[in-house]
């Protein structure tokens, strides 16, 4: 079993979770009741476009860091 217990693994994680999140709500899923991946990413990365826009913005930052 694989223990995520370092800020950084943290916060990989957590971004890669937002990824997988907001790929299904652009297939009109919903991840969670509150505030959406699609939400969440716009305000913490500053991106802009509708939600397909913004997953590729976030897919391609997340590859160029070496987290996708």
């Amino acid at each position: 079993m694989i223990v995520l217990d370092t800020p950084t693994q943290i916060e990989a994680f957590r971004l890669r979770t937002l990824l997988k999140g907001l790929k299904l709500e652009t297939m009109g899923m919903k991840m969670s009741r509150g505030a959406s991946c699609y939400q969440i990413v716009k305000e913490d990365f500053g991106f802009k476009g509708n939600k397909q826009k913004v997953y590729e913005q976030f897919k391609q930052l997340l590859n160029k860091e070496g987290l996708a």
